[in-house]
């Protein structure tokens, strides 16, 4: 952070903040006045207060700001079918494939979220190797939500024992939540929340407690919700999924 009693030098934080689309500059201005805005770690309310974007860490209210504009962050809908790769030796669909084909010039992207072929849903991808990395690494493993199709009849007491825990063949898991959305003849859609990243461990844990999964949607990663979009789609993430995403990790 560059004092304005200093030799005037960086850019003015509400122009920055303005510039990175927080806000227009008399708002930004205002975000300032009222405490909301952290640079490097401190607290900023004088108004000329001047900083360098290339180099400021900035928050607002507790959410980092991406001052890079080279930066990408991307929501995907994976398809069923498709492997979570961003190529196959094999020659077998990869997000890679749609990568190519849908995100031009943005090759380079790190994909977080593995699911298995037959699971559809959220994946995030992004040039942003410090928040993949931390997005994966198990001490910052972020909540994910899935939506499956099971068979036959959830009985009452299934979400208790899963909040509790049960023991898997590689160690224990359990939930953070649990909700049964629907039922028909034969078949329960339930909702499921975690945090664990283990392979097809929404699979292994219904399986394990006697209702294998039919289908299976993820349909949250932290913040990041799926919404309406189409399997196969790309979106491009919103300034606050992403400064919450920071958050998240302490970024």
């Amino acid at each position: 952070m560059i004092s304005d009693a200093e030799e005037p030098r960086g850019t003015r934080l509400q122009k920055v903040l303005s510039q990175a689309g927080v806000a227009s500059r008399r708002a930004a201005e205002q975000l300032i006045i009222e405490g909301r805005v952290e640079v490097d770690g401190k607290l900023v309310t004088e108004l000329g207060t001047r900083v360098d974007p290339d180099a400021s860490v900035i928050h607002v209210d507790g959410a980092r700001v991406v001052l890079d504009d080279s930066l990408v962050y991307l929501a995907l809908n994976k398809p069923r079918g498709m492997h979570s790769t961003m190529s196959d030796d094999r020659g077998r669909p990869c997000i890679g494939d749609l990568v190519e084909r849908k995100v031009r010039g943005h090759k380079k992207l790190f994909h977080v979220g593995r699911l298995d072929a037959d699971t559809e849903g959220l994946i995030l991808l992004t040039n942003d190797g410090e928040l993949a990395h931390r997005l994966m690494h198990p001490s910052h493993e972020v909540p994910k939500t899935y939506l499956a199709t099971v068979a036959g009849t959830v009985q009452r007491g299934l979400g208790k024992k899963l909040r509790a825990g049960i023991e898997l063949e590689d160690g224990p898991v359990r939930v953070d939540d649990f909700a049964v959305v629907d039922a028909i003849p034969g078949k329960t859609l339930v909702r499921v929340t975690l945090h664990e990243g283990r392979n097809r461990i929404v699979r292994r844990m219904l399986a394990a407690v006697g209702y294998p999964v039919e289908t299976l949607v993820r349909t949250d990663i932290g913040p990041v919700t799926l919404g309406n979009q189409r399997p196969g789609s790309f979106r491009a993430l919103g300034r606050d999924e992403i400064g919450q995403l920071y958050k998240a990790v302490g970024l």
